[in-house]
């Protein structure tokens, strides 16, 4: 079961993370692949609202992984740890650069979101959720969810 999603703008994308937020748990991997500019980070920054999440979320590109402790004053009560592996992609062995962020150390603990990270992080857990987006000429995003495992699709199916 694929869920499909046409998001007009920016932060309709953002909304649309707060809302995907809302069926997330500690243990949770979701995989965010698209085109540079697609709204990967929207996302994220709306599923950090979400969550409660302390601090703003931006992309970690050039820090690669950043910890997003839960704010009990806004209503979290879980992490998030926000990870890009695009710059990895050009390592010798991208593998190894993963394995060096000890993301396995965090995953069961959080809700491990990963840009790029397709082929790279799926080992971390038993199931995860794949979320593809796309960017047409108008800024239109489309935003697909591939359960892959576990409970996702039942999950999926309570956003509505």
């Amino acid at each position: 079961m694929t869920v499909r999603v046409t998001l007009p703008t920016v932060e309709d994308t953002r909304d649309f993370g707060r809302r995907l937020a809302a069926v997330l748990r500690a243990g949770d991997l979701l995989l965010l692949t698209g085109p540079l500019g697609a709204g990967k980070t929207a996302l994220t920054q709306g599923l950090g609202t979400g969550l409660g999440v302390r601090g703003d979320v931006t992309s970690p590109t050039f820090v690669i992984a950043r910890v997003h402790r839960p704010d009990p004053a806004r209503g979290g009560a879980v992490a998030m740890v926000h990870a890009d592996a695009y710059r990895l992609g050009d390592a010798t062995d991208p593998r190894a650069e993963i394995d060096d962020l000890d993301l396995d150390a965090s995953v069961d603990d959080s809700v491990t979101v990963v840009e790029w990270g397709e082929g790279l992080v799926e080992q971390l857990v038993d199931a995860h959720l794949r979320v593809r987006i796309d960017r047409r000429d108008d800024d239109t995003r489309v935003v697909e969810l591939e359960p892959v495992g576990g409970d996702w699709a039942r999950r999926l199916a309570a956003l509505g």
